[in-house]
């Protein structure tokens, strides 16, 4: 499948990466950032656009994925420090990961949420029915993003999945990491040596590695019964044990003050989960504490020395007051430059070449020009105060005052300075939007260069994959047709060879079924595929028949001995077993949802040489037999006695052969000891010999031995033939 990944670098991405990849998955990446150069496992593709990119829907397009997953409330590309801006950036940000995937609806999309949109707890465990409760703008965003997916689900008739983690929390390998409850209280007994506590605070600890194993349960699944679940633990614990844990695995004596707060109980109940996908918890919740504790006692300097220090007083004065620095600069401009133009104003006055000159006027000009509107009102006020200090020369300030020339001269000095920095204003607007603009288009532009170029990166890697992989279609199609060379008789037993080069394994068994409830070994490549021995009740095999019977592909994940390591059932037309394939040794890197789809593949192509087979066999039924008999003729008896011999000494299968000492009729001996036989043994007659023979598949001749005092008890004489291949005709053409 293809899986898409949505969220900043962390430990439970990082673990989701590997889990899929290992699973056999291929997996891509949007970490949220354009210039994310955070640490990531290795992963198909990756993208780093953030979440608002308009691109994003080209990406869900490009990749075509199976599953998405977003982080959502452990996305750690959102610190929750300014909470009010992160959560416009989270909402917007969502809204455009769901808009996008709408416009596809490719697969399931699971959503990722936590405990904390049931903030007022309860004194029962909370089920998904259970009405939330927001305490913090936090877990309020959290609710709305929850709504949000629950709406696109209905309205838009898209598969989506909320999933709530019940106080999860991780292996801190450095201090920005510690963010969960176990790791903040290690912390603060490195830093002050003691533990604060809410003593009455009740919940349950859910390890990220059993997150991510309960994640995948849901991504896998073929179906699903319903939208929303809750992941928990189940074990109840308080702050108090929390606290005491981690005390006594540190090396220094560590308080424990409790504090006076409102008691709450919050535990999140995984019923319905369980009830589907099952239950199993993989990490001791102590043990992984204590390991927890261990490491940061033991890397205290990297917790510890990383410490957040306040800086200098004179860069916390420059970082509050440089943008009052900037801002006073131009104004302290404009005074200066008025001196000089003040100045030559007052000598253009008495000059008969600068008389009609307007020096004041220029200035004006000038910083409407260079600063805009806003300096060119300022530097006309400080010109009519030069201009009205400069009449005043001549002139009482009454006079000046009540000159029409004076207005006259202010208004236009306003109306020049305020039009022209109006304008300026404009022309720099118009440019920095022209500029945005570009700016945007050429990000867009380079979005679609980079994902054209992821584009062609997959197709070159799907590319050789497909020509290169070595366990390409063409070379299992090309193996598999062998078995057309070979007899009828001889397919099944060459089928295990065939399948032991392609799944590279050293112990693989065939077993047939034959309308019973047990299975015969038909064909083993070694004495460990011979482990259930040369019949089993395979309906009694437990978790093996179980996932055989539902068509699918038994994976032994927890490595009992029972159990075959892979195996796989082959139906005939009316959905009967008829052919087990079990694989008893295999690396466990080969233990994968891809191994499982070839198993599957080649057990298909190995059903159609056998079908070919049983049909050749059903056509010249009545060449074979003898009329009214089960007893095989000279030549067919021949070709399977030789077919079993030559499989023998090739460890593929064991064979004994007994000579019936019996003079009675054919039909009636055929009866009697066809009764006392296997499906899989078979009676027959040897050329220039009176005697009937039985030829015992997967015997050895120990085990003859029981079916010759069995025949006697019948009254059936029998003798075991030492040495079959004496028996075969050597002139046979």
């Amino acid at each position: 499948m293809n899986i898409l990944l949505i969220g900043g670098t962390g430990s439970l991405i990082n673990n989701l990466i590997v889990k899929f990849k290992k699973e056999g998955h291929r997996v891509y990446l949007i970490t949220g950032e354009r210039h994310s150069k955070a640490p990531y496992q290795k992963v198909f593709e990756r993208y780093d656009f953030p979440y608002e990119a308009t691109c994003l829907k080209d990406v869900f397009e490009s990749i075509n994925m199976d599953v998405t997953i977003f982080l959502g409330a452990f996305d750690t590309n959102f610190k929750w420090i300014n909470e009010e801006g992160e959560a416009v950036r989270y909402s917007s940000g969502l809204m455009n990961i769901l808009m996008s995937y709408s416009m596809k609806n490719l697969g399931k999309f699971i959503y990722l949420s936590s405990e904390e949109v049931f903030g007022a707890g309860s004194k029962e465990n909370i089920d998904e029915y259970e009405a939330q409760s927001a305490f913090d703008v936090k877990s309020m965003v959290l609710m709305q993003a929850e709504e949000m997916c629950e709406s696109y689900r209905t309205h838009r008739g898209m598969d989506i999945i909320t999933v709530r983690l019940d106080h999860l929390f991780q292996f801190p390998k450095k201090k920005n990491e510690v963010s969960d409850l176990p790791g903040k209280m290690c912390l603060e007994a490195l830093e002050t040596g003691k533990i604060s506590i809410n003593e009455g605070n009740s919940f349950s600890l859910l390890y990220e590695a059993d997150a991510t194993e309960y994640i995948y349960r849901i991504a896998n699944a073929h179906k699903h019964n319903e939208h929303v679940y809750n992941i928990s633990s189940m074990r109840e614990t308080n702050e108090k044990e929390l606290a005491e844990t981690i005390a006594r695995f540190m090396d220094t004596p560590v308080a424990v003050v409790s504090m006076d707060n409102a008691p709450r109980r919050l535990i999140l109940s995984n019923a319905r989960f369980t009830s589907e996908f099952g239950n199993q918890t993989y990490c001791n919740p102590d043990e992984v504490i204590r390991n927890i504790t261990t490491f940061m006692q033991k890397n205290r300097y990297i917790f510890l020395n990383n410490l957040d220090k306040k800086p200098p007083i004179y860069k916390r004065i420059l970082d509050k007051t440089g943008w009052a620095i900037k801002a006073i600069i131009p104004f302290l401009e404009n005074m200066i430059a008025f001196v000089p133009f003040f100045l030559l104003n007052n000598i253009a006055v008495g000059s008969q070449f600068f008389a009609n000159l307007d020096f004041l006027l220029l200035y004006v000009l000038l910083f409407a020009i260079v600063y805009g509107q806003q300096q060119a009102i300022f530097s006309a006020v400080l010109a009519v105060a030069g201009y009205i200090f400069r009449q005043m020369y001549d002139r009482s300030g009454f006079e000046v005052l009540i000159d029409a020339n004076t207005y006259v001269w202010i208004a236009q000095l306003f109306i020049v300075g305020m039009l022209v920095g109006y304008l300026r204003d404009q022309i720099k607007k118009l440019k920095r939007e022209s500029v945005d603009e570009r700016d945007y288009l050429s990000l867009q532009l380079q979005d679609i260069q980079d994902i054209n170029d992821t584009n062609i990166r997959v197709k070159d890697a799907l590319e050789t994959q497909i020509v290169n992989q070595n366990n390409s279609v063409g070379k299992i199609y090309r193996i598999t047709s062998e078995l057309d060379k070979y007899s009828p008789e001889e397919v099944l037993f060459h089928a295990a060879d065939i399948v032991s080069k392609l799944v590279k394994s050293d112990d693989v068994a065939i077993y047939t079924v034959n309308n019973s409830q047990y299975a015969r070994l038909f064909s083993a490549t070694s004495q460990k595929a011979r482990q259930y021995g040369n019949s089993v009740r395979y309906r009694e095999t437990g978790e093996l028949y179980e996932a055989l019977a539902q068509k699918k592909v038994f994976i032994n994940r927890s490595m009992d001995s029972r159990y075959p390591l892979m195996a796989n059932a082959i139906f005939d037309e009316e959905d009967r077993i008829q052919i087990i394939v079990m694989v008893w040794t295999m690396g466990w890197e080969m233990m994968t949802l891809g191994m499982a789809n070839q198993l599957v593949v080649i057990s298909s192509l190995i059903n159609n040489a056998v079908v070919r087979s049983s049909r050749y066999l059903e056509a010249i039924t009545e060449k074979r037999y003898l009329e009214g008999t089960k007893i095989l003729s000279e030549d067919a008896f021949q070709e399977v006695l030789e077919t079993h011999q030559n499989a023998e000494r090739e460890g593929l299968a064991y064979c004994a052969l007994l000579q019936v000492q019996d003079e009675r009729n054919y039909d009636v001996l055929s009866n009697e000891i066809s009764a006392c036989l296997r499906d899989s043994d078979m009676l027959g007659l040897m050329y220039e010999d009176s005697h009937l023979y039985i030829l015992l598949t997967q015997t050895t001749s120990e085990d003859s031995l029981i079916a010759v005092e069995r025949l006697r008890e019948k009254g059936i004489k029998c003798e075991y033939m030492e040495d079959g291949v004496r028996c075969l005709r050597q002139d046979r053409i």
